[in-house]
């Protein structure tokens, strides 16, 4: 079975991150979760990485704001996807800090950028990454997206009725 890190710089990325772990275990897709802090502990952000994946995970899902330099330093120590979500901080520049720190990763080192608190996006886009391996996982993401679609069938034809 495939694991999901979902890690943060603190506790505050929590109410955006949560999307991701909700989105992967309606995949029935194990995930763990953890604060890796690039500044405040950069001893247990270099253990991860280099471990994520001997520990059992598939794809990292890194969350971070303001100068956000997580997801682009688990990516430079880890083989595995990271998936980076720049996340509005307190402390951010409206969040534009946090997508461009994320989105600009020189050669050799890539993120996986989704919007500005798309933890969700992000949560999906790991699911498809394990669903290009696991069947079961894939058909799971094709009733997603089916179902996506005929949420919007069914919101066009209450609009049309009105």
């Amino acid at each position: 079975m495939s694991k999901v890190a979902v890690i943060m710089g603190s506790t505050s990325d929590l109410p955006v991150m949560q999307d991701a772990v909700d989105i992967l275990r309606g995949f029935d897709i194990e995930v763990e979760m953890d604060i890796v802090s690039a500044h405040r502990t950069p001893e247990k952000l270099f253990d991860f990485g280099k471990n994520a994946h001997k520990n059992g995970f598939s794809v990292i899902i890194a969350g971070a704001g303001g100068a956000a330099h997580l997801p682009g330093m688990v990516a430079s120590l880890s083989p595995l996807p990271v998936i980076g979500v720049p996340v509005k901080s307190s402390n951010s520049i409206d969040g534009w800090d946090s997508v461009l720190s994320i989105l600009q990763m020189p050669g050799g080192v890539p993120v996986a950028t989704v919007a500005l608190n798309g933890a969700k996006n992000a949560g999906i886009l790991a699911a498809q990454i394990i669903g290009s391996a696991d069947k079961c996982v894939l058909d799971k993401v094709e009733l997603y997206k089916q179902s996506l679609k005929e949420k919007v069938i069914k919101g066009a034809e209450e609009i049309k009725g009105k």
